[in-house]
C-alpha cells in the first residue's frame, strides 16, 4: 500500500522533486553531524528523514525511466543482463 508522503510525491513536478530531494539530503548531513556532537532529542528522525530522501530518490528514478526510449530500455537490459553474467 502506498504511503501518503509517496502519493504526495507523485503530485510534485520534476524541478520541485530535485529541490526537495536537494534539501532533504542537506537536513539529512545536518541532522546526522548535530546528533554526533550533541545528540539528538529523538533520534527516530534520522531513520525517518532517510527513508524520506529514499523516496525522493525512488520517484526521480522512476521518472527517468518513464521518459527513456524504447531503444535505451533495451540498452538497459542488455547491461543489466551483462551484469548478471559477469557475478
Amino acid at each position: 500500500m502506498a504511503t501518503k508522503k509517496y502519493l504526495e510525491l507523485q503530485n510534485f513536478n520534476d524541478a520541485d522533486l530535485l529541490n526537495e530531494l536537494k534539501e532533504a539530503k542537506a537536513e539529512y548531513k545536518k541532522l546526522k553531524f548535530d546528533h554526533a556532537i550533541t545528540g539528538l532529542e529523538n533520534p527516530l528522525t534520522l531513520r525517518s528523514l532517510r527513508r524520506d530522501v529514499a523516496r525522493l530518490n525512488t520517484e526521480v528514478r522512476k521518472r527517468e525511466l518513464d521518459k527513456m526510449t524504447d531503444l535505451q530500455l533495451s540498452n538497459r537490459s542488455k547491461i543489466r543482463q551483462r551484469r548478471k553474467l559477469n557475478k
